[in-house]
């Protein structure tokens, strides 16, 4: 026998073809350069858009970008506005957006973005590059320690030294973000890692076995939810972004169970549009600017259903007086989130999607049970603070009141495909007051990490995703200024993205805070020498329209939303209005400031005020 022959017994031809499928393998696996394999990676995970900004470490991977038309790279400004306008991106399509930044100042840059993402659950994937392999260490120039940097806010991060494996990495960076609770990934890749070849690895040949989220409830738990569900005499539905994160299907089944229960249901503000606004249960978001009628609810229920929501320090208020007389149920994908900051009585631990289609089957299976008399008074009761109005306002004189400003966005923007981002401030929580929110993914901001100068780079990702669709970003002037420079990508890629500043002059919720908690001392909230806007926008080549009569008002907004390009709309209002209804720090969620006009109501209607 020949010393490769195949041995001559019964295994032989099993042997031989063996053989020949490996071969077969060996002859499938391309041959590549690192920097090719990035490229091809995202384009076999369905990338089509990437944001970035090249520096020496990652160019040659800006090499390979120059060379193939599959993905379409945006130059932002600032590594920043990359991984904001990737999160918009991923929030407004469900996908994983992808950023790619230089190493050293160009992936410090990204923390920040990373960070938003990490509290706000959002998949994205950061490629930074980095000095090679044998510089490591040597605080060569434009190095970091990017790994030991990101670790913190990153869901998991890759330092990629070797190029036979560097495939294998980025698919799997992209089931990390996507899968379970998703959240940015980072891979930093050495120079001389993109410079060397190897052979590809396709998605299909990668192991992700190390890493598979638990997606089935425990069905005793979801069986003694429902037997809670059907006794309940003041339940309520608290939801939050995690239930858009499960994708389309998790809110169809919210909405189904809300409309078979009759059960009221509030939101978070990353909840926002999982359950329309237009809905019969609707109650409004709750919270530190939560509405009246939410926060009571929260306050005086009997069966707490938490739904993709981690019960964070903005929604609970004071911890030991939170909704003190409920049973609570908290369903996440997250095992590290149940019973981290409230104590529940019924953890469910598995994907929202997938407990909601459980839940439903065992409620219908069990004769679709429910105390409807009971929750007919609980309805009535809380028909009544809704008579509270606590968003009341009244718009009088020549200055434009903030409100009236997002009341009247609202109104002539809602019948468009509209997508709405935010920075952060008073603005936002009045954005998420006044605007309303029929379908997920179409609300965009900053909510556990509070980033301003998230809204304007987040804005053009959204409209890279949804070229023809109306996307505005609510913004302060403060926050605003924060990212201004990415107007130039808005211009150079001819995104229509609308920058709807509310104008106070002021940082406006910190003057608040130092009003009412800081014996009214305004130390540095003032924003002084402040840009003509409309010259700023024409300086970049943008349109600028300035509005500070409320009589203009419709027509400006009008002239915003017929301008086919970029517009800086720079609406001057009340300088001192506040945001109400408020919790202040340390009261509960029966506690709540409210404005003037709601505070007699309140107390007519039995509720707990400060006034």
């Amino acid at each position: 026998m020949e010393p490769h022959a195949p041995p001559s017994n019964g295994r032989g031809l099993f042997y031989v073809k063996e053989l020949v499928t490996l071969d077969t393998e060996r002859q499938m696996t391309r041959q590549m350069t690192g920097a090719k394999m990035v490229v091809q990676a995202l384009k076999d995970q369905g990338v089509d858009t990437v944001f970035g900004y090249p520096g020496g470490a990652v160019l040659p991977i800006y090499d390979e970008i120059f060379q193939q038309n599959d993905i379409r790279h945006i130059l932002v400004r600032h590594e920043q506005g990359a991984v904001h306008a990737a999160e918009g991106y991923a929030r407004s399509t469900g996908k994983v957006g992808v950023a790619l930044v230089t190493s050293g100042p160009g992936a410090t840059n990204a923390v920040t973005g990373l960070t938003d993402a990490l509290l706000d659950s959002i998949p994205i994937l950061v490629i930074t590059g980095q000095v090679p392999t044998f510089m490591i260490g040597s605080d060569a120039f434009q190095e970091a320690d990017t790994v030991g940097i990101t670790r913190p806010c990153t869901k998991h991060n890759w330092l990629a030294k070797d190029t036979a494996t560097l495939a294998e990495t980025l698919h799997q960076a992209f089931h990390v973000a996507s899968s379970g609770r998703p959240g940015p990934v980072l891979v930093d890749i050495p120079k001389d890692v993109q410079f060397a070849s190897a052979g590809y690895t396709p998605p299909e040949k990668t192991n992700n076995t190390n890493y598979q989220p638990q997606m089935s409830g425990d069905i005793e738990s979801i069986n003694e939810l429902v037997e809670a569900l059907e006794s309940a005499e003041r339940p309520v539905f608290y939801t939050g972004g995690g239930v858009i994160n499960s994708g389309p299907k998790a809110s169809k089944l919210l909405r189904e169970l809300v409309e078979a229960t009759g059960i009221p249901i509030t939101s978070t503000l990353m909840g926002l549009g999982a359950y329309p606004a237009s809905g019969k249960h609707w109650l409004g978001m709750l919270g530190m600017h939560g509405l009246y009628e939410a926060n009571m609810a929260m306050h005086d229920c009997d069966l707490m259903i938490n739904i993709g929501a981690r019960f964070d320090d903005r929604i609970t208020g004071l911890i030991d007086a939170f909704s003190p007389g409920s049973k609570k149920a908290h369903i996440d994908i997250d095992p590290s989130s149940i019973n981290k900051v409230i104590k529940t009585d019924i953890p469910i631990v598995g994907d929202v999607a997938s407990v909601l289609d459980d839940i439903l089957k065992v409620w219908k299976a069990r004769g679709r049970n429910i105390n409807r008399e009971a929750i007919a008074n609980w309805t009535g009761q809380i028909n009544e603070w809704r008579k509270v109005d606590c968003l009341k306002f009244t718009q009088q004189g020549k200055t434009i009141k903030p409100q009236y400003a997002l009341k009247r966005l609202e109104e002539l923007t809602k019948s468009h495909d509209r997508y709405i981002t935010t920075e952060v401030g008073q603005h936002q929580m009045w954005a998420a007051q006044y605007l309303n929110f029929e379908d997920p993914n179409r609300w965009m901001t900053s909510g556990g990490l509070g980033t301003m100068g998230y809204g304007f780079p987040a804005s053009i990702g959204v409209q890279m995703a949804h070229p023809e669709s109306l996307v505005i970003n609510v913004a302060g002037e403060a926050s605003w200024l924060m990212n201004m420079q990415e107007m130039g990508t808005a211009v150079q890629f001819r995104l229509p993205v609308k920058q709807f500043i509310l104008n106070n002059e002021r940082l406006g919720m910190v003057r608040q805070w130092q009003e009412l908690l800081h014996g009214e001392r305004y130390s540095h909230s003032w924003s002084e020498a402040l840009p003509d806007f409309v010259k700023l926008a024409e300086a970049f080549g943008a349109k600028g329209i300035l509005c500070s009569d409320p009589a203009d008002l419709d027509d400006a907004i009008m002239e915003m939303i017929n301008h086919d390009g970029p517009v800086i709309f720079d609406c001057l209002v009340e300088k001192h209005e506040n945001c109400f209804p408020m919790i202040p720090s340390g009261k509960p969620h029966n506690e709540m400031l409210l404005g003037e006009a709601s505070t007699q109501g309140a107390i007519e209607a039995g509720g707990a005020v400060l006034v």
